[in-house]
């Protein structure tokens, strides 16, 4: 009797451990994961704009590129013969996606 005592104690000290485990494996999944592949478009957008581009920054300012400096600057024309520089950063792939959509798909 002892002996299946036993071997029912030592599945038992593995079922936390295994708790754990899948609790790592949801976070990963849920948080860690989405954040990652965000962060890894936000850096592709970042690198591939070009002048001549409209874009948003976090700001909500709206203009198009100017110019790309090599110190990790834009500017932008805000408005006739207005410019503003700012990092590469401060361009909101979110807004400037949303501005970029051909018009048939917002009048949906």
């Amino acid at each position: 009797m002892s002996i299946l005592l036993q071997a029912a104690g030592g599945f038992a000290s593995i079922q936390p451990m295994l708790l754990i485990g899948g609790m790592f494996l949801v976070m990963w999944l849920f948080m860690i994961r989405p954040q990652q592949k965000k962060a890894k478009q936000q850096k592709q957008f970042i690198d591939n704009l070009k002048e001549g581009d409209k874009i948003v920054t976090i700001a909500g300012i709206h203009g198009k590129v100017k110019k790309i400096n090599d110190n990790g600057t834009l500017q932008i024309e805000v408005s006739t013969a207005s410019y503003l520089t700012i990092e590469r950063s401060a361009v909101s792939l979110e807004y400037t996606a949303a501005l970029n959509k051909p018009a048939a798909e917002v009048k949906k």
